[in-house]
């Protein structure tokens, strides 16, 4: 007999991510059942991470390491498919969130969950609003932090129980049929706080450098790297610019997905379209501490 869910992710050093993550996924699906590659084999990631199970991987970055991470990714996503009917596979700063109005956590939901499907929840990236949100997070993210946009291109394909591959970086797979659960979201938690944001960009720009490479050539998750940062202090203040949306209506959102979907060239992924959404949205309160 299989078990319902596992779920999967690479890190290096992150360890603000990283405990979120254990204590979403560690917390819901037991960390027995939790996979954590350990790039460079850091001891922190291994003291954080006791009780999941742990892969070690050499720490020198080299040319076409994202390809290279994803391929291992999708192996061992396809390999676990063998022992769970669901694989969530994702990187360390992404959390898939089931909405309180639902009734279900995520497992829940996932245990009467159809299979040989893949399922992609709406993407939202948390921010933290330096203007009104003074609380260090010291634990759950959402209470603290209430605001998110919609950003399409975190609406990944993210819960595996197929065999199709998935894209480097996770937004695509070849599975040709969309599924778009309602009430399913993914939070991507890069912008959620502006102390953690400074940290992870200055420790991979020291990490570069000391490298002595290229951003393009070595980087994991380039978009955080110093060629795509700008000024942090600017860059969180313009959140409060975003104009405030009405509601949380997320099915027209949804709804798009479904109608631009069709094949990614001839490359056999299939996609839709990717907008840009204006504005920014205030969680409802049911959502603190989903995360």
């Amino acid at each position: 007999m299989q078990s319902v869910a596992a779920a999967l992710t690479m890190v290096r050093d992150d360890a603000f991510f990283l405990k979120a993550w254990l204590r979403h996924y560690g917390d819901m699906l037991g960390r027995e059942n939790c996979y954590i590659v350990n790039h460079g084999r850091g001891d922190e990631v291994a003291d954080l991470a006791q009780g999941c199970n742990l892969i070690g991987i050499p720490g020198d970055l080299h040319r076409n390491f994202d390809m290279k991470r994803w391929r291992l990714l999708n192996n061992l996503t396809q390999g676990l498919r063998c022992y769970y009917d669901h694989v969530i596979v994702g990187d360390v700063d992404e959390l898939v969130v089931m909405d309180p109005a639902s009734g279900q956590t995520l497992l829940e939901h996932l245990k009467t969950a159809k299979l040989r499907r893949n399922l992609t929840p709406v993407g939202l990236e948390v921010l933290h609003r330096v203007d009104v949100e003074d609380q260090p997070i010291t634990g759950p993210i959402i209470g603290p932090r209430r605001h998110v946009r919609i950003a399409p291109h975190y609406s990944k394909p993210c819960i595996i129980s197929t065999g199709a591959k998935i894209a480097r970086g996770g937004h695509y797979t070849q599975a040709d049929k969309l599924f778009t659960p309602e009430h399913m979201y993914l939070f991507h938690l890069k912008f959620c706080d502006f102390s953690a944001y400074c940290e992870a960009m200055n420790r991979r720009n020291a990490l570069t450098q000391d490298l002595g490479g290229e951003v393009d050539k070595i980087a994991i998750g380039r978009h955080w790297f110093a060629q795509a940062r700008g000024e942090d202090t600017a860059l969180f203040d313009s959140f409060a610019d975003l104009p405030m949306q009405d509601g949380f209506d997320m099915a027209p959102v949804r709804a798009r997905m479904q109608h631009s979907w069709k094949p990614r060239g001839d490359t056999g992924f299939w996609q839709f379209d990717r907008p840009d959404y204006p504005g920014q949205y205030r969680l409802p309160e049911r959502f603190n501490g989903v995360i």
